[in-house]
């Protein structure tokens, strides 16, 4: 497939850029957040979960540059 499309193509074709990026988001995940949940109920994981999502989305946002048009 590389040899016919190239490199790009294949990326495209396969699903490997947005592969690329779940890979990015999940190590980012487990570098700031842990590798595993602490609570034990599906109730409490699910809190857990949307805090821990609300805050790397905080961190994201503060870390984002905003562009601006000059010319």
């Amino acid at each position: 497939c590389i040899a016919e499309r190239g490199r790009m193509g294949w990326q495209r074709a396969s699903g490997y850029n947005d592969r690329a990026l779940i890979e990015a988001d999940i190590s980012r995940w487990k570098c700031v957040i842990g590798d595993g949940l602490r609570s034990q109920t599906d109730e409490r994981q699910a809190t857990e979960v949307a805090i821990a999502a609300n805050v790397l989305n905080r961190m994201l946002r503060l870390g984002c540059p905003k562009y601006v048009r000059v010319a």
